[in-house]
Parts: C-alpha cells; sequence; structure tokens
C-alpha cells in the first residue's frame, strides 16, 4: 500500500475508526499523489522567472487558444476557460456552492461538513461512492422506485448487493416502516450499509414530509447505533423543486453529526437545479457522524476522492464551472430561477388536475408526486412496455417503461397546455390495448 494511503488510514483510525471501516478496499488503497499536480502548484507560488511543469501550452503570457474559439466565448477571459481546473473545482465556485447550501438548507446550520468538491454531475458523484465505500457483496439499501443507472454503478460495476424496499404505504405515503426493517436487516447481515436517498425521487417524483423526513433520521441513527456502519447518500439531483407539501431541504443536514457510525454524503448540482444539464457540473459532500468538529476525517475523505478523480478524469471541466460562478454571482439569478420553477410547478400541478378525470380510473393509479420532474402511472390492464412500443409506433409519444405496470411521465418536458392532450393519448393508446 502507498505511504501516502497509509498516511489517511491511520488519521482515519484515530478520529473515527467506523469511517475507515466504511471504506472499501480500494478505498482504503486510494490517495492523492505528490505528483505533477503538487509540484506544479508549489512552481505556481515560487517559480518567478520560468515554470516549466504544467503540460499546458502558453502565449504572451496567458493560455494558449485558437482565436475561432475565442470569438464565441468571448464574454469570458481565456483564464477562465482553457487552463485545467483545479482537482477539486474552482475554490471560488466551491465557496458559493457551501453557501448556497446553507441558504437553502436551515438544518446544515452549526453542521460541520467538508467543502463541496466539484464532481463531473451526479453520476460521476455516484461512482465515487461506489469506489470509495463498496465491496462485493456489500448491501445497497434503496427503494424498488429508484433510477435505473444505480445498478450500473453500484451493482454491475461494484457488485453491491441491492435491498429494495417498497417504496409507498397502501395510503400513499413514504413507506418508512419497510425502510427501517431492510435496514436492520442488512445491519444484522452484514454490519454496513449503504444507503441512497433520491428526493425528490425518479422515477416517482415524490418527496417525504417533514414528518416522515425526520422519522428516516430517526430510523437510521437508532440502526447505527446499535452498531452497524451506515453510509448515506443523500441523491440530490432535483434539489429545490418542491411544488406542494413536503421537505424543502435535503435531508443531509439533519443526518450530519448524528452518531460516529454515520457518514453522511449529499450529491448535488447545477446540471438540473439551474437547468443546464449539459454542464455536468456537480458535486459531492461530506459530513462526519461525531458531534465535535472533526477535520481529520473530512480531509481524509477529499484526498481519498482526489485520488480517484485524478485516476479517472484527472479534473472537471474548467468552462462549465465558470459559467456556473458567473450565474451564481448574477443579480438575475434567484428571480430568474423561481421564474423557472413556477413554470414546472405549473406543469406538475396541471397533471394533477387532469389526472382527477374519473375516465382513467379502469386505466391506471398514479402513484403520490409532488416534487421533481416525473410521475408515474401505475396502469391496471396493459404491460408497461407494450403501451410504450405502442404509444411510439402509433402516436408518436414517448415515454419510459419500468417494470410489467408502471409508466414514467416526464411532465417537464411538456408545456403545460399540452398536458390534457398528452394524458388522452395515453389513454387512448392503453384502450387500444386493453
Amino acid at each position: 500500500m502507498n505511504p501516502l494511503a497509509v498516511e489517511l488510514n491511520d488519521l482515519l483510525q484515530k478520529s473515527n475508526p467506523y469511517v475507515y471501516e466504511m471504506l472499501s478496499d480500494l478505498g482504503k488503497n486510494l490517495f492523492f499523489p505528490k505528483g505533477i499536480l503538487t509540484q506544479s502548484g508549489e512552481a505556481k507560488e515560487k517559480a518567478h522567472k520560468y515554470n516549466a511543469t504544467i503540460g499546458t501550452a502558453t502565449e504572451n503570457g496567458g493560455p494558449m487558444f485558437l482565436q475561432c474559439i475565442q470569438d464565441k466565448l468571448s464574454a469570458f477571459a481565456p483564464k477562465d476557460i482553457y487552463p485545467y481546473a483545479p482537482p477539486a473545482g474552482k475554490p471560488e465556485l466551491r465557496q458559493l456552492w457551501r453557501d448556497k447550501m446553507l441558504q437553502e438548507n436551515p438544518s446544515q446550520q452549526d453542521k460541520h461538513f467538508s467543502m463541496p468538491i466539484v464532481t463531473n454531475a451526479l453520476t460521476h458523484g455516484l461512482s465515487i461512492i461506489a469506489d470509495l465505500f463498496i465491496d462485493e457483496g456489500d448491501h445497497l439499501v434503496l427503494p424498488d422506485m429508484m433510477w435505473g443507472n444505480y445498478n450500473l454503478t453500484f451493482t454491475t460495476r461494484c457488485g453491491a448487493v441491492a435491498k429494495k424496499f417498497t417504496t409507498f404505504t397502501e395510503d400513499g405515503g413514504f413507506n418508512v416502516e419497510a425502510f427501517k426493517a431492510c435496514l436492520k436487516a442488512t445491519a444484522a447481515e452484514k454490519g454496513k450499509a449503504v444507503i441512497i436517498l433520491n428526493f425528490p425521487n425518479n422515477p416517482s417524483g415524490y418527496t417525504p414530509s417533514v414528518a416522515e423526513g425526520d422519522a428516516l433520521v430517526a430510523a437510521i441513527k437508532e440502526v447505527a447505533e446499535s452498531g452497524c456502519n451506515i453510509v448515506t447518500v443523500t441523491d440530490d439531483a432535483y434539489f429545490g423543486l418542491f411544488y406542494e407539501d413536503s421537505l424543502k431541504e435535503s435531508l443531509f443536514g439533519k443526518l450530519a453529526n448524528q452518531n460516529p457510525r454515520m457518514l453522511t454524503i449529499k450529491l448535488d448540482g447545477a446540471t438540473k437545479e439551474e437547468f443546464v444539464w449539459g454542464f455536468r457540473t456537480g458535486f459531492i459532500t461530506y459530513a462526519d457522524g461525531s458531534s465535535d468538529e472533526n477535520a481529520d476525517v473530512l480531509t481524509a475523505l477529499e484526498k481519498k476522492t482526489l485520488g480517484i478523480i485524478r485516476g479517472t478524469i484527472s479534473n472537471c471541466p474548467h468552462p462549465s464551472q465558470t459559467f456556473v460562478v458567473e450565474a451564481l454571482q448574477s443579480p438575475d439569478f434567484n428571480a430568474q430561477k423561481q421564474e423557472k420553477f413556477e413554470v414546472m410547478q405549473g406543469r406538475a400541478l396541471e397533471v394533477k388536475k387532469v389526472l382527477q378525470d374519473s375516465k382513467y380510473n379502469d386505466s391506471w393509479n398514479y402513484y403520490p408526486f409532488n416534487s421533481g420532474y416525473f410521475m408515474c402511472l401505475e396502469l391496471k390492464r396493459v404491460d408497461a412496455e407494450k403501451l410504450r412500443v405502442h404509444m411510439l409506433d402509433k402516436y408518436g409519444v414517448g415515454a419510459i417503461s419500468i417494470g410489467k405496470t408502471d409508466l414514467r411521465i416526464a411532465f417537464s418536458c411538456i408545456e403545460e397546455e399540452n398536458i390534457q392532450e398528452l394524458f388522452d393519448i395515453i389513454y387512448q393508446a392503453e384502450l387500444d390495448l386493453a
């Protein structure tokens, strides 16, 4: 094992040995090398005559660039576009995002947590977590209504065993008791669990109530106190799109600093929150379980995370980070974001209004939804995949089939005035098959 990895592991074992136990074999071996990047950083500070360290090209005291590209990006200084961004991301972006988290999540006030580290959006963050904390056979606790890419990231890549619980109760609430039972079973069998809490949920579009959120936190804390090491991931990809009565913040703040056996990790990003999907700009933030601030744990986890980034993609794109910095600093940012929120909320509420029509009763039920981009129909009479193909072939309408009964509708990409027609087409296609 590399001496730098040994050093980080020693730091964890002295500061919080439970976090060390949570690491995968790969996670224990990871470190951030004192190589080219470290030497280049030192040279940037001290090489006042010539700096011949980093593999970029310079010209006239700045980065070399093609004018035909710069002409399209003339609003931005070349230094904020062309050089490599630091492995952890632009410092100003990390600070702005931390400030934003504190403003939007009251439960994070007075909690200790790491600076956000920039990722290549949420999927990259999930991949980092899988590499750091999943060994083959480890249990992944998550609802049966889940984003399908979790399978590739955690089970196919790293050999995790998915332990799913029924998402909803019969009366349409989040099934906290089923979650708790699943977590307790994992604790008894493995003594370690990795949990994914994805709210607003993809595919259902549901965010728990405040009471349900508090019950989830209490369940995790209870199982941790019984002796189980728990890594809880809050996948907050659709954060902020809360349209009705629900939690209006991430569970990250409520889970942070609760118990030494609880490590909480927040994944979020500009990707969907700021409607910049192609920018691929996300963040990963750690909160240790200790009630006292434990900087050594956060330092060790950050360096291991940077080791993964360095060993896979080296660093995240610089231009998109600059664009997000500019947006967050814009005086128009909050007003424009509120305007788009209201458009999305209008679409969600229109879907609910349309679905109240009793003519649909024989064709489907719909799962609870109050947030995010999506909602799901639970079909009563026809196979979801057959309906999907039929809708596409005969009516030119696309949706996503999930299993035999569920059809996911992304109302995020349907104009409000077209929602009634959309569901009438789905209804007609269902009648064709039924």
